[in-house]
């Protein structure tokens, strides 16, 4: 038994841990083991695909044609390199949470501050990819291209990423 299994002290499961007949009869302990897994499983698809843009924002400059950037677009790209860094880093803070708080017993304030972390990220995520697809479509097409293809991914990531849970959920 680890030092997380459940004790007499350690509250019952709620309705934020799923619902009562989904029980999978596991102690909190073990409840918090298998949630902190999942989230790092989370983070390690989330980590790949933010630090391959940040990769390509980086070396962005590095190109002959970027001199050809106009003032928006350099502004446009330096904003989305802080924002992908930004999901880089953020994406990281949980390890280093659990790095730092690793057998003080607070395994559930870790789970829930890291789940709120991946929620904040999964959202900048989805910001940075309609920003590069903006960024990508005014460099090609045009500032109108860019702006709809951009608004266009934004309304597929907001669909996706808050209606569709929503409507998960309620078909139980």
């Amino acid at each position: 038994m680890s030092s997380q299994d459940s004790s007499p002290q350690d509250p019952p499961l709620s309705d934020a841990d799923g619902p009562q007949d989904y029980a999978r009869h596991e102690s909190r302990g073990e409840q918090l083991d298998r949630n902190w897994n999942e989230i790092l499983q989370e983070i390690r698809v989330l980590q790949t695909g933010a630090q391959i843009v940040a990769a390509f924002l980086i070396v962005l400059p590095f190109q002959s044609r970027f001199h050809d950037l106009d003032g928006f677009q350099v502004g446009w790209y330096l904003g989305l390199l802080v924002l992908a860094l930004l999901i880089v880093v953020l994406l990281l803070t949980p390890v280093s949470v659990h790095r730092g708080l690793f057998r003080q017993r607070v395994k559930d304030d870790i789970v829930t501050a890291s789940n709120r972390i991946v929620k904040i990220a999964l959202g900048m995520l989805g910001l940075m990819l309609s920003g590069v697809l903006l960024l990508i479509f005014d460099v090609v097409l045009g500032r109108g291209a860019g702006i709809a293809a951009g608004a266009a991914l934004l309304v597929v990531v907001l669909l996706l990423q808050v209606l569709y849970p929503r409507l998960v959920a309620s078909r139980g």
